[in-house]
């Protein structure tokens, strides 16, 4: 039974390990992206802000907005 527990412990170990080692290689790939845009102009920075906003839900994203607004008036920012 140990055995047969020890050999299925190792087994997800080491798909964890090909997975940690894939996403690694993702974000090598989403670097070499930014690395793209920015050297043709574009503002990585920006960018990943829009790519954040984009995850979010419409709602969600107009109530930050509006949050953002608020504490930006707030502090005389605009």
């Amino acid at each position: 039974m140990a055995d047969a527990a020890d050999d299925r412990l190792r087994l997800l170990i080491e798909r964890i390990e090909r997975l940690e080692e894939e996403k690694k290689g993702i974000g090598d790939d989403i670097k070499d992206v930014y690395a793209e845009a920015k050297a043709v102009g574009y503002d990585p920075k920006i960018m990943r802000q829009i790519v954040r906003l984009r995850k979010l839900k419409p709602d969600d994203r107009r109530e930050m907005e509006m949050i953002l607004d608020t504490y930006k008036n707030a502090l005389g920012i605009e």
